[in-house]
């Protein structure tokens, strides 16, 4: 029997860039904040958007059973005139045995695949984030 894709629904996504620097405040690492749905398109494949305020990108990729479970996928979309291309690669954070209201979370690192806001937006800028599923 096959497996239930784990990453079907919509999940709150922020994304921080990756700064070691502990004087850097929290807000000033701050990526992005979307909305993150996923679909099942087809067995092993995974298909969806992301968004936020101004901003919406289309998704297709795929995700991988096992432990841990993975998902990979790509974003594009045509934002203000300008193509916007970003790859994610997420983990299902195993739940803990005595957790108390966990919900299910994926951790992960998203780079931008290409340059845009003419320049100011440079591609191979890489960012971790978290998303939390909401339902």
């Amino acid at each position: 029997m096959a497996e239930v894709n784990p990453f079907v629904g919509n999940w709150s996504y922020r994304s921080y860039v990756n700064d070691p620097n502990l004087a850097t405040a929290p807000n000033d690492l701050l990526f992005g904040i979307a909305t993150l749905n996923l679909a099942e398109s087809a067995y092993g494949k995974v298909a969806g958007s992301i968004g936020g305020q101004d901003w919406s990108l289309s998704l297709a990729g795929e995700y991988r059973a096992g432990d841990p479970r993975a998902v990979r996928f790509q974003g594009t979309g045509n934002i203000n005139g300008e193509p916007w291309v970003y790859d994610y690669l997420g983990y299902l954070v195993p739940d803990w045995p005595n957790g108390i209201a966990q919900r299910a979370a994926i951790v992960g690192s998203v780079i931008r695949t290409v340059t845009h806001s003419n320049g100011q937006a440079p591609a191979g800028v890489v960012a971790s984030f978290i998303a939390v599923k909401q339902d």
